[in-house]
């Protein structure tokens, strides 16, 4: 890049963030003249980002020649929103971590699929080797069997006809019926467990959570040696994910 070219590109940048914002000012859509006269860009510019804008997704132009904003800066708007309301909980799960020694998993059910949101380790909490990504290991972690059992039978079954139930460890449960049993007859319940199923040497105990509508939990992985802590931690992880939970609810 010349030595020219730099303020060149902040100035296009600039340009194209005023005319983002003086579209966004136009509910209904704007057309480039009125745009242009708005922004102060010359009319050849102002066309010529609007149609960059317009290709890249930002912008949409509506059939009477308006232009409203486009898909992909929603779904920026969307993933902002998402990334400022983990902002809230972060804190509260990496207490979790520091309290317990043990690293905090938030997950949650998108789209008929198990999503890892957020880990919070440390060098004292180490988090467990995801060889096998959550999404096809619902059946094997704590945290996948906490959301399953939340589940009404309809979700519940969508989701297993569409995962194969792999035998990650010897102590995977791998039959359908085997699992949804020990689901609705867990002892812990509302919490979850998984002694060694997802990762041999490794136990998890998870709890639900909710963000508005979206089901997810909250769990902690810690070394099998550890297992008689496993009470103590799911008793601070029920009142735990209550917290979470009212963080990810709020508005504003």
């Amino acid at each position: 890049m010349g030595a020219r070219d730099g303020p060149t590109l902040i100035s296009s940048v600039q340009r194209a963030f005023r005319l983002l914002e003086a579209v966004s000012a136009h509910e209904n859509g704007a057309p480039a003249k009125q745009l242009a006269r708005e922004t102060g860009l010359p009319l050849a510019t102002t066309y010529h980002l609007l149609r960059t804008l317009v290709h890249d997704g930002y912008l949409r132009k509506l059939q009477d020649g308006g232009f409203i904003l486009g898909d992909r800066l929603q779904s920026l708007h969307t993933t902002s929103r998402g990334q400022a309301l983990l902002s809230r909980v972060r804190p509260t799960l990496a207490a979790l971590r520091d309290e317990f020694a043990t690293a905090a998993y938030l997950t949650f059910y998108e789209e008929g699929e198990i999503r890892v949101a957020e880990i919070v380790d440390g060098p004292r909490a180490p988090r467990v080797d995801l060889w096998v990504g959550f999404e096809d290991a619902g059946h094997a972690t704590a945290l996948g069997k906490c959301v399953l059992r939340e589940l009404d039978d309809e979700a519940r079954q969508d989701y297993l006809s569409r995962h194969r139930l792999s035998d990650l460890t010897p102590k995977t449960i791998t039959s359908a019926s085997v699992l949804l049993r020990q689901l609705d007859s867990s002892p812990v319940a509302p919490a979850v467990t998984d002694l060694e199923e997802y990762a041999l040497g490794t136990v998890c105990v998870a709890v639900p959570v909710y963000s508005g509508d979206t089901l997810g939990s909250l769990g902690v992985s810690l070394p099998a040696d550890r297992l008689p802590r496993l009470e103590q931690i799911r008793a601070r992880l029920i009142p735990t994910a209550s917290r979470v939970t009212r963080g990810l609810s709020l508005t504003g």
